[in-house]
């Protein structure tokens, strides 16, 4: 029996010495049947003439444009805030899988990531599953994980513990009215005292936000939210994938953080493009 289709979105912004690594480690997946999306952030180096290449020698690579993102710069605090959100957007317009997932420019999936994350996605039957990492090193790109033991004593996360997760990380004025929270600018939020009233415990999203696997009915209800909008930033701005994954656990009720280091993340030293980190 063939399995569902899942459409693998590549949000690239600037990264001509990373990208080719990060779509050869999805194109070598043990989970054969992908289409994958590589979305152009508007960049300025080398990096589309790179994906032009890597795109004619496989038919299950489609190249596209994201449109110019006015909100990409946060003058107020002097910061890139929203690198990616519109770009997996896009993304989203293009797919024709059953499940969605993504992968970033500058970091890597070790072979078997698609596959054991769809194997325990259909076992659980969640909405939304995201995997742990493990940093980034080359030596282990085309290098399968070993997942007995991980699967033999599994530690994960599930919907219950989630949503109290998201409601505990949730700003009280986000509650009571969301309107409120849209209209009142992110550096204003931050200021001492009055911070407390839009940020909740803090939290991040376990696991590895930047690569969840889910169902296609998801983006049908839930979409990637610009700085102004987001109801779960960081605090320092960005956390476009904190957003995205609360967002999920709080809307469908159905997922699961499986801690199995599937993902190879460039951690904030090893990035050649933001030396701060992208999210």
């Amino acid at each position: 029996m063939t399995r569902p289709l899942i459409s693998v979105v590549i949000p690239v912004y600037n990264c001509e010495k990373t990208v080719a690594a990060a779509i050869r480690s999805i194109l070598d997946q043990t989970y054969g049947n992908i289409e994958i999306i590589v979305v152009n952030d508007n960049s300025t180096d080398t990096t589309r003439h790179i994906m032009e290449h890597v795109a004619a020698t496989d038919s299950r690579i489609t190249l596209v444009d994201a449109p110019d993102d006015p909100y990409r710069f946060d003058a107020s605090i002097n910061r890139n805030v929203n690198a990616g959100w519109s770009a997996r957007n896009t993304g989203f317009a293009h797919v024709q899988g059953e499940l969605i997932t993504f992968q970033d420019a500058d970091d890597a999936s070790l072979p078997n990531r698609i596959e054991v994350q769809y194997n325990l996605l259909t076992r659980y039957n969640a909405t939304h599953a995201t995997i742990d990492w493990v940093q980034f090193d080359e030596k282990y790109l085309g290098t399968q994980l070993d997942v007995t033991s991980y699967l033999k004593n599994l530690k994960m996360l599930g919907p219950k513990e989630l949503y109290a997760m998201s409601q505990r990380s949730k700003g009280l004025v986000a509650k009571i009215s969301p309107a409120l929270n849209r209209a009142i600018p992110f550096h204003l939020k931050r200021k001492r005292i009055i911070n407390k009233l839009f940020f909740g415990s803090l939290e991040n999203y376990p696991g590895q936000g930047n690569c969840p696997l889910f169902r296609r009915e998801v983006i049908e209800k839930v979409r990637f939210r610009n700085l102004r909008d987001r109801v779960w930033p960081s605090f320092m701005g960005r956390g476009a994938d904190k957003d995205f994954n609360f967002q999920v656990a709080e809307t469908f009720k159905q997922s699961y953080v499986f801690f199995i280091p599937l993902y190879m993340w460039r951690v904030q030293d090893q990035n050649p493009r933001y030396p701060d980190g992208i999210d």
